[in-house]
């Protein structure tokens, strides 16, 4: 057999954050548990309604366009996918099918072939051999956005997704929570022994990054195996079954011809150039600085760890306090670097820890700021600035204050130091002979004594200068 070519398409749905659903004015509220209760006769389909496309959810879809480069429709419409399903109230879903609000455009390398706007369906629960229907989320505004077949591997599919959540989020569109059903993958898969497309199998649903990866892997891995047994790839829809960690076939895969497409008669074609709003220099306003340009602006201005910049791209709260340092010590990138540590791996470790607040806990922009300025003037050790900084994470309050009231300002005097050094020289005799027969790691254990009978007060640097003197 020769080598196979695998190629990975994407359907990725988005439940964007408008107050009010596609077609009426019920609430859109993704954390309302209660069934049925954000529901009216337009989303339940009663007899005689009559939809009115939310301004809102068009805008949205337009600036996610503009954010990925994508060419802006400047006539779109809504169709009728007609299909039956119990959590499809009209007998169809109102979408879009030949006129997109968005063709073409990139993200992380990958060509986007079209993003457009629908409805969201109803949510199905099924309890042994009934099923109930709750109407909550019917109607949601949802969009849609399609990748060209170009993704090689399972890696490249999760990035791409990955990259997008953090674009909905930047530009407040959607909160894109795949646990909360609000941003939800599907991947088109076909494995070939040539360079043409072979058949397409959909793996629906797939409703997190790590599953996403998971199941594109699997389902590249059964086809293979097909392929080698000479057998022949069914064109379905497959769905991935979390306890067998494999996928598993639902459906024969429907073509457009299916779904027997044509404009909805209810809604008004929408001429883009022609309502002043969704004019391209009126959106741009609207579009903030977005990740991969924070990102290239972080490299550039902070010359920081690529893993940092992460750390800050997926967390505004700790970008903000980075950046009033950054502000304070411009012209200092070893200090930006210094307070980048504390941050991404001292204040983050507390933020995980068990002894969790909300956000950043009670620290203030002003007072971080300053505690890295007593880092900087050597004030305090590095252990005295991790022992203040979960202070202030907990308490909040002043870091010189602090260091005051704990006595975590470095020893200056060297008559106090010395103190300290003849008392690490007096109690760990065996070591100082190891030290002297040469063995330099037995340094630094004389110096993390010295540390730990000053409290973190002194200097680690000053101490291991005194040791030497003393010990030479």
């Amino acid at each position: 057999m020769g080598e196979y070519k695998t190629t990975i398409g994407l359907e990725i749905h988005a439940e964007l954050r408008t107050k009010t659903k596609m077609f009426c004015n019920s609430k859109n509220d993704s954390d309302e548990i209660r069934p049925n209760v954000n529901i009216c006769p337009v989303c339940t389909a009663q007899p005689g309604t009559l939809p009115v496309i939310n301004k809102e959810a068009v805008k949205s879809v337009l600036k996610v366009g503009l954010a990925l480069n994508g060419h802006l429709a400047d006539f779109t419409e809504f169709d009728r996918k007609n299909y039956f399903y119990p959590d499809i109230p009209k007998g169809y879903q109102i979408s879009q099918y030949k006129y997109p609000l968005v063709s073409g455009g990139q993200l992380n390398g990958i060509e986007i072939t079209r993003i457009h706007l629908e409805e969201d369906t109803a949510r199905s629960s099924h309890k042994g051999n009934y099923s109930l229907v709750d109407f909550n989320r019917a109607g949601v505004p949802l969009m849609e956005l399609v990748t060209e077949p170009v993704i090689e591997t399972a890696r490249q599919a999760g990035n791409f997704a990955r990259e997008l959540q953090l674009l909905l989020r930047y530009l407040g569109v959607s909160d894109a929570n795949m646990e909360k059903g609000e941003m939800r993958v599907e991947a088109n898969i076909s494995v070939s022994l040539d360079d043409n497309f072979g058949t397409k199998v959909e793996v629906k649903n797939l409703n997190s990054f790590r599953v996403v990866e998971k199941a594109i892997a699997y389902e590249v891995d059964r086809q293979k195996a097909v392929l080698e047994d000479g057998g022949i790839i069914v064109q379905e829809t497959r769905g991935w079954d979390e306890n067998s960690q494999k996928t598993f076939s639902q459906r024969i895969k429907e073509g457009s011809a299916d779904y027997r497409y044509f404009p909805d008669p209810d809604l008004p074609k929408l001429k883009i150039s022609e309502i002043p709003e969704f004019q391209e220099e009126e959106l741009r306003k609207e579009i903030p600085e977005l990740p991969n340009e924070k990102r290239e602006r972080y490299r550039n201005n902070f010359g920081i760890k690529e893993e940092d910049i992460e750390v800050y791209i997926l967390n505004k709260d700790l970008a903000e306090l980075f950046e009033a340092v950054g502000n304070n010590f411009s012209e200092d990138k070893d200090i930006i670097k210094l307070a980048s540590n504390y941050l991404t791996s001292d204040l983050v470790g507390l933020i995980k820890g068990k002894n969790q607040v909300e956000g950043l806990g009670k620290i203030e922009v002003d007072n971080f700021v300053n505690l890295i300025k007593l880092v900087k003037e050597e004030k305090i050790s590095s252990r005295g600035a991790k022992d203040i900084l979960a202070l202030m994470y907990l308490e909040g309050g002043n870091p010189e204050k602090i260091a005051e009231e704990k006595g975590l300002f470095q020893m200056t005097d060297n008559g106090e130091l010395q103190k300290i050094i003849e008392q690490v020289i007096l109690e760990n005799p065996i070591v100082i002979e190891e030290y002297r027969g040469g063995k330099e790691a037995s340094l630094q254990y004389l110096v993390g004594q010295g540390m730990k009978i000053s409290k973190g007060s002194a200097n680690p640097a000053r101490i291991s200068e005194l040791l030497k003197e003393n010990l030479s």
